[in-house]
Parts: structure tokens; C-alpha cells; sequence
């Protein structure tokens, strides 16, 4: 008998009508350590039971089971930090290209880069006015449309300044962005001469028309973040701030003040562990996450900078972030793993996903039998969106012809061809 059973279904997604076909995932591996079988349909997660006791019985026939007997099953992570205009610029001759068509392209390549890592879902904040004034964000917008049904892209408009003279423009555009289709207010209130006019002219924008908010901030003034909370607590739907490096510079009860602030007014934090984007000065973007975590503050990662003038490498892998916050940071792998899936979700205003009938089918299958193994070692992945595959990474280590692995009893699995072959190897 299935171990679960479907429970009221919620709010349908924005991104389009869901896959309507049945799909198994047989032999999963849970964290809990149970091995089940999943049955998907219409984009949710229709029945979970022990191995071998369901069928995809609605649509049978090819393509209707996946085998994932030695994967892990896990709710696909979230991306909730992401440059995707800049991304991949690092080694761009010359000045960044804001020509819409080299936008498009590069938020495309990136947000399939980071699909490929396990995200179905991503917050991109795009600049908007100065030289590339509406065009990023115009090619952002068409991103979105062209990978509508593989990950859910959302944007964030980012003015540079918002206050005074120099500021007009900068808030007429913001106002522009949103109508545009902007799905967020963004911006940098630390590089604005009034960074307190700049949260209140964009948290005003932000009521106008229903938005949530996501502001660039190092948080390194203890002043400026209280007037901040203030400013935000209460705001639906909702603030987040990223990347608040700053917090760890500060005198310990400083900062425990801030976090107290930042919990009671509701701010998520997005920490930055693959470090900092070029909005802020500082390379590591992890502000001090288990300080915020036992004040209540919601603890999301992001991925930040991906190959750009600030970080001329990055992964924008989402399971790489949970690992180093386990690796540098203290936290236990579970509540690592909860900071890029549940918490990010939850940062992008997106619906909880568990590995439980009536749940989103948004699932990320990894090699291993443990969450420890797979933020270390998970270079084997499967990604599902809304009820199907839309991403499959298969990587296979070889080594020369022993008979260690085999004395010792290690995994490994052969790549077939004639006898002798040289190669031995095994799945990762």
C-alpha cells in the first residue's frame, strides 16, 4: 500500500499548464533512508509507496519509469540569487555586451547551467537604466519565455540609484520595469547617497503593485540595517536581503541585534557561500548564518556572481552551496540542503516541496544513499520539473585495469565492451 496518500492540491503554477502524463520514479532512495517508488502526474507527486508496489498506470509504455534504484530523491533546490545578464562575461573581450540578443543568451546558457545542477526554479537580478536601461531586463523577460516548461525564471529589476535629481530617472524606470513584467523590486541601497530614501522609495514602489522586495546589502551598519527592518517589517509579500556578509564583521551583540531585528520583521537572508556578485565589495558573500538561523531569520543560499567581472569562476550549482555551508559553516548537511531547497523556495514565494503525495513534482535525483555522500560527490543527477524530466547529468570515473576495487568489494560499474577492456569504473 502506498505510504502516502494525495492530499489537496496547491495553487497552480504561473509557468503554464503542467505535464499531464503519469511518470515513476521506482527505487528511490529517501533521507529517511526508506527505498519507494513515486508516482508522478499533472505535475504533482500523486502517490509514494514502497518499492515495487506502484505502476505508472495511467500512461504506460516508454519513457513512463525512470529507474532510480542508488539515487538519492530529494526536493529540487531553488536558485533565489542569480546575475544571469552578467553571467558568463568573464571572458568576453572588451566591455560587457548589453545588446539584448548577448543578454538573452547568456541568461538562457546560465539558467540551463543551473537547471542542469538540480534548480527548476531561479530569481535573476537584471540592472535597468544607465547604459542598458530596459534591454537587460527586456532579454531576461524573453529568457523566461523561451525555458517556460524545463525551470521557472523570475526577475528582479535593479535601478542604481533612486533618490535625488540623479534618482528620477532610476525610479521612473523601476516603475517601467514592473509594468514591463519585472516580478520583483530590486536595487542596491548601499550605493545610493541616501540608502534610507532608496528602501523607502522601493519598498513604495513595491505596494503600488503587489511586488515582493530583494535588496543588495552588506548589512555592515548596524543603523542603516534597524531602519531597514523597520522599514520592511510587515510588507507583503514579502523582503528578502542578500548578501549581509557584513553581519560577521560586526562586534558579536551587534550583530546578534541585527539578527533579532531582521527576524522580527520577517526578512529572508540570501548568503552568498560561492561568494559575492558585483553588487557589493566584498568577495565572501556568506554572512553568519547559524547566528541568523537561531534568531528565527529564514537562512536561504544563493549562488551570486556565475563567471563574471566579480567572480571569474562559479559553479552556480546549488548543491555546491549547501556544501560548503556544511564544510565552512557549521551547519548539519540536512539544514545545509534545507537552505538551497526549502528556504529558497520559500525566499521565491514558491509552494513547500516534500517527497509526499500532493506535493510539487520538483524533484532532484543524485547518486548516493546519503545527503553527506551527495553534497560531496554528486556529479550523477536527474532533474524533474512539474511532473517530468527535464535534465539528466551522467558522469562515469574510470581507472586503469586493477583488482583492488573488486578484492575490496567498492562499487563500481564496468562499461561494457570485450573482455580485457582496460578501463574500470563506477558511477558517481
Amino acid at each position: 500500500m502506498p505510504d502516502s496518500q494525495p492530499q489537496p492540491p496547491h495553487s497552480p503554477s504561473p509557468s503554464g499548464p503542467a505535464d499531464r502524463g503519469s511518470l515513476l520514479l521506482s527505487g528511490a532512495r529517501l533521507t529517511d533512508g526508506r527505498t519507494v517508488d513515486v508516482r508522478l502526474y499533472g505535475g504533482r507527486i500523486e502517490a509514494v509507496g514502497t518499492a515495487g508496489s506502484l505502476t505508472a498506470a495511467r500512461t504506460p509504455g516508454p519513457g513512463a519509469r525512470v529507474d532510480l534504484t542508488g539515487y538519492l530523491l530529494l526536493p529540487a533546490p531553488a536558485e533565489p540569487h542569480l546575475h544571469g545578464d552578467t553571467a558568463l562575461t568573464a571572458d568576453a573581450p572588451g566591455p560587457v555586451s548589453h545588446d539584448p540578443q548577448d543578454v538573452q543568451r547568456r541568461a538562457t546558457e546560465a539558467a540551463l547551467l543551473q537547471l542542469g545542477h538540480g534548480a527548476t526554479a531561479l530569481r535573476a537580478h537584471v540592472r535597468v537604466g544607465d547604459v542598458a536601461g530596459l534591454g537587460a531586463l527586456t532579454a531576461v523577460l524573453r529568457a523566461r519565455r523561451s525555458l517556460r516548461g524545463l525551470t521557472e525564471l523570475t526577475a528582479v529589476a535593479m535601478p542604481r540609484l533612486l533618490t535625488g535629481v540623479a534618482g528620477a530617472d532610476g525610479l521612473a524606470m523601476l516603475r517601467d520595469a514592473v509594468k514591463m513584467g519585472a516580478d520583483v523590486v530590486g536595487g542596491c541601497p548601499d550605493l545610493d547617497p541616501d540608502p534610507a530614501g532608496y528602501v523607502e522609495a522601493a519598498l513604495e514602489v513595491a505596494a503600488e503593485h503587489g511586488c515582493p522586495v530583494d535588496l543588495h546589502t552588506d548589512a555592515a551598519d548596524p543603523a542603516r540595517l534597524a531602519r531597514l527592518a523597520a522599514m520592511a517589517g510587515g510588507l507583503r509579500p514579502g523582503v528578502t536581503l542578500g548578501p549581509c556578509d557584513g553581519l560577521g564583521r560586526l562586534p558579536a551583540d551587534a550583530a546578534s541585534r541585527a539578527a533579532d531585528r531582521l527576524a522580527a520583521a520577517g526578512v529572508t537572508v540570501v548568503c552568498l557561500p560561492q561568494g559575492a556578485c558585483g553588487a557589493v565589495d566584498h568577495r565572501d558573500g556568506t554572512a553568519p548564518v547559524r547566528l541568523l538561523r537561531a534568531a528565527g531569520v529564514r537562512v536561504a543560499a544563493g549562488s551570486g556572481a556565475l563567471r563574471d567581472v566579480s567572480n571569474p569562476v562559479g559553479r552556480g550549482d546549488p548543491l555546491e552551496a549547501a556544501y560548503l555551508l556544511a564544510a565552512c559553516h557549521g551547519l548539519r548537511p540536512e539544514d545545509a540542503y534545507d537552505a538551497v531547497s526549502t528556504a529558497a523556495r520559500a525566499a521565491l514565494g514558491l509552494p513547500e516541496v516534500r517527497v509526499e503525495a500532493g506535493f510539487p513534482a520538483e524533484l532532484l535525483a543524485v547518486r548516493g544513499d546519503r545527503l553527506a555522500g551527495a553534497l560531496s560527490l554528486a556529479y550523477s543527477r536527474i532533474v524533474v520539473h512539474r511532473g517530468r524530466v527535464v535534465s539528466r547529468t551522467s558522469a562515469v570515473r574510470e581507472y586503469g585495469d586493477s583488482t583492488t576495487a573488486t578484492d575490496l568489494g567498492l562499487p563500481r560499474q564496468g562499461r561494457g565492451g570485450p573482455a580485457g577492456h582496460a578501463g574500470r569504473g563506477e558511477t558517481s
